[in-house]
C-alpha cells in the first residue's frame, strides 16, 4: 500500500534552501528542492507501507524512507545537501517515523495522508538538525 506523508517544516531561516533526500548512502538525488523565505515549507511525499496481517506494526519502504527496520525515518536536506551551491549550511534533518499504527495508517490512506509538523529553526537560530526533538508525532491529515 502507498500512502503519502505531509512534513510541515516551520520557519526555517530564510535563504537557506531545504529538499527531501531520495535514495540511500552515496547515492541519492534531492527531490522538492525550496529556498525558505522564512515562511512554513511543507514536503510531501509518497512512502510505501508493508507487513498488513503479518506485522503487529506498519513496516515503512520506498526511496525517500532511511533508516534499520524499527528505526526508519526521512531526511530534509539542509544547504548543500539540498542542492545549494555555497551554502555554509551542510546538514540533515531526520524525520522519525514512529508511533505510525495500522489504525492511523488505513485511516490516513483514506483522508489524505498523514501529517507532522517540525521546527525549521534551532534555539541559535540557526536551521534545525540532527533527529526532530521535541517531535510531536504524525496525525492523519
Amino acid at each position: 500500500m502507498n500512502l503519502t506523508l505531509h512534513i510541515i517544516l516551520q520557519q526555517p531561516p530564510a535563504g537557506i534552501q531545504f529538499a527531501l533526500q531520495k535514495g540511500h548512502g552515496n547515492n541519492f538525488e534531492i527531490a522538492g528542492k525550496q529556498l525558505s523565505d522564512g515562511g512554513d515549507l511543507r514536503f510531501d511525499l509518497p512512502i510505501e507501507v508493508k507487513g498488513a496481517g503479518k506485522s503487529d506494526t506498519p513496516q515503512f519502504g520506498g526511496p525517500f524512507v532511511q533508516g534499520p527496520a524499527g528505526e526508519k525515518f526521512i531526511y530534509i536536506g539542509i544547504g548543500t545537501f539540498a542542492g545549494q551551491p555555497g551554502s555554509p549550511w551542510d546538514r540533515r534533518l531526520k524525520v522519525p517515523l514512529r508511533n505510525i499504527s495500522w489504525q492511523m495508517v488505513n485511516e490516513a490512506a483514506e483522508k489524505g495522508g498523514l501529517e507532522t509538523i517540525v521546527q525549521g529553526t534551532a534555539k541559535d537560530g540557526t536551521p534545525a538538525c540532527a533527529t526532530v526533538k521535541p517531535f510531536g508525532g504524525w496525525r492523519v491529515a
